[in-house]
């Protein structure tokens, strides 16, 4: 079912390859404007293809790309390769006991199906502004930057084994901005690289990560295709760059992603009267002990105001009372729950207008959520518990969507180690 290929590269220039590291840059969304600011700093960053800065960002992308490969900043790598990418990093305590995990899974070329073939599976949906820039970059320099993240299912772990063997003799090894060690090698041999191409071929892939850049990809194909009339459906215009990783593999991690509602014609009182009709109210003394008070328990939020907090429950028998027409395995989600009976029911702001309102702030750090609500840069945070890949797969296989910014794959793929032209 999904067809994947080998690809040649481009790469740093191998003289730089001791300077990795200050070459890569995390995704735009999990870093602070500081640090942004920084990579920026860096002519040489990548940060300066992927999100690029100017009145025409995406021009200013497609003049530095040409320069770089000018200049013999980057260069092509020779064969046609796979290139292994593993993760060894450790999560806060109250996830799990101290340990390093290592995440392993590889780059590769895959085809950017449409939705509706259903061979790439989606778990959230896009916002389309989003969408219309990565296209407008991808137009401008026919070249995918970063890697999304797609996950694979083989419970004899297969292809682990040359994986190993190729780690051995890493190009790059590097610590990220989170204290993560990315390794990154190649494989090249004909022989192993079609193991890869014949394991995926019969296999679904479902989107982990990346959804607007897949889907700016999947639209650019649209476009490529319908101006080509000899298209083949080979050209490499059909293909977008994505890391793979097998979701039956223990190391695979996801966050929660908080939620920080701003802007609120409600005040704190009239929030917690409407909240008595469906869910339990417990106050909380201290705000830091919310998000191991809601840990692992279903349908229960923290809620943060700037001199109060509270724990929060859905009354079980509440949720047969849910309004929005979903299949079970949407509406079980902890997140369905507070978008409905919270977002929807309490704030105001219905589900359909919920991905593109500016009410709705995403945060990824307990702290900082804390943090914003103390300096009123939110009126209050909601805590959540992380979604499971077991749920991700069933909303999957239901042809739906969770709320947005529903999961957060842990650590995120950064981007650096390789370019894919598509041309």
């Amino acid at each position: 079912m999904a067809e994947i290929r080998p690809f040649r590269a481009w790469r740093y220039n191998s003289s730089l390859t001791n300077q990795i590291q200050e070459f890569t840059s995390p995704l735009f969304d999990v870093v602070s404007q500081k640090q942004r600011d920084k990579l920026y700093q860096n002519p040489l960053n990548s940060i300066h293809l992927s999100v690029p800065l100017g009145e025409n960002p995406a021009e200013d992308a497609r003049k530095t790309l040409n320069k770089w490969i000018a200049d013999g900043t980057i260069k092509q790598d020779d064969k046609p390769t796979i290139y292994v990418y593993y993760q060894y990093f450790s999560l806060p305590s109250l996830i799990s006991k101290k340990k390093e995990y290592c995440r392993k899974g590889f780059v590769t070329m895959i085809k950017a199906y449409d939705w509706n073939e259903n061979i790439i599976l989606r778990h959230e949906n896009t916002i389309p502004a989003a969408v219309n820039d990565r296209i407008e970059l991808l137009e401008k320099t026919k070249l995918n930057v970063s890697p999304t993240h797609g996950l694979y299912g083989d419970n004899k772990f297969e292809l682990e084994q040359y994986m190993d063997e190729a780690i051995k003799n890493p190009i790059y090894e590097t610590e990220d901005y989170q204290g993560v060690r990315e390794v990154f090698a190649k494989i090249d041999e004909p022989e192993i690289v079609e193991k890869f191409v014949n394991k995926i071929e019969d296999k679904k892939i479902v989107l982990a990560d990346g959804h607007h850049r897949y889907e700016s990809s999947m639209v650019y194909r649209q476009k490529c295709k319908a101006a080509n009339p000899n298209h083949t459906g080979d050209e490499l215009y059909n293909f977008h760059l994505m890391y793979l990783t097998n979701s039956n593999s223990n190391d695979l991690r996801i966050l929660p992603t908080h939620r920080l509602l701003t802007d609120l014609e409600l005040t704190e009182e009239q929030i917690l009267e409407k909240l008595k009709e469906d869910f339990i109210i417990k106050p909380v003394e201290n705000a830091s002990d919310l998000n191991e008070m809601v840990w692992g328990k279903k349908w229960a939020f923290g809620l943060i105001f700037l001199d109060n907090a509270f724990k929060i429950r859905l009354k079980p028998e509440k949720w047969e009372t849910m309004g929005w027409k979903f299949p079970d395995s949407v509406k079980n989600l902890d997140l369905t729950v507070l978008h409905y009976f919270f977002i929807e029911k309490i704030i105001g702001i219905k589900g359909k207008d919920q991905r593109k309102s500016t009410n709705i702030q995403f945060e990824r750090n307990f702290t900082d959520c804390v943090t914003k609500v103390m300096k009123k840069e939110a009126d209050l945070a909601l805590i959540t518990n992380a979604v499971t890949m077991k749920e991700v797969k069933e909303v999957c296989k239901s042809g739906f969507t969770m709320p947005q910014k529903s999961t957060y794959f842990y650590p995120k793929a950064i981007c650096g180690f390789c370019f894919a032209s598509v041309e």
